[in-house]
């Protein structure tokens, strides 16, 4: 397996539990586990891609504009969790920031699969690819069995 197969197996849970999040309604079990796991998998998958993906990549000329683009956009979904951290969930402007968020990790993620890792894939060799896989996969693991 090479880093963007790995990156993509998450990519595709973050956009299965940013859909689930926004078609819940009110302060609900549903809504509440929906959450939590959006939460979870964004927070573990953004420690684990910046150290294992974006870092290394940053050692390249060409690697530095677009990690520290896609860095700011993880600090970005960051902030619209804390929001919703101190929202009370049955309230209106909780959707409206879950929906934003929601949004924003799907531009992320279409940014980062159409744009970002082709150029990754021109700047890191195969062996790298792999490693960086092998890597991102044991901190991702270790980053989701950290309780928050």
């Amino acid at each position: 397996m090479n880093i963007f197969e790995a990156l993509r197996e998450s990519h595709e849970r973050q956009r299965t539990y940013a859909k689930a999040l926004i078609r819940t309604s009110g302060d609900t079990p549903e809504r509440v586990d929906a959450y939590k796991q959006l939460k979870s998998e964004l927070q573990a998958h953004e420690t684990a891609e910046e150290r294992h993906f974006y870092i290394p990549l940053m050692e390249f000329d060409n690697g530095v504009d677009l990690s520290r683009h896609a860095i700011s956009e993880h600090h970005e979904m960051d902030e619209m969790m804390e929001e919703l951290d101190s929202t009370e969930m049955s309230s209106p402007a909780w959707l409206a920031t879950a929906k934003k968020l929601s949004e924003k990790v799907h531009h992320h993620l279409e940014e980062e699969e159409q744009k970002f890792f082709q150029m990754a894939g021109k700047l890191l060799d195969d062996k790298q690819k792999e490693s960086l896989a092998t890597q991102y996969q044991k901190e991702y693991k270790a980053q989701l069995s950290t309780p928050a």
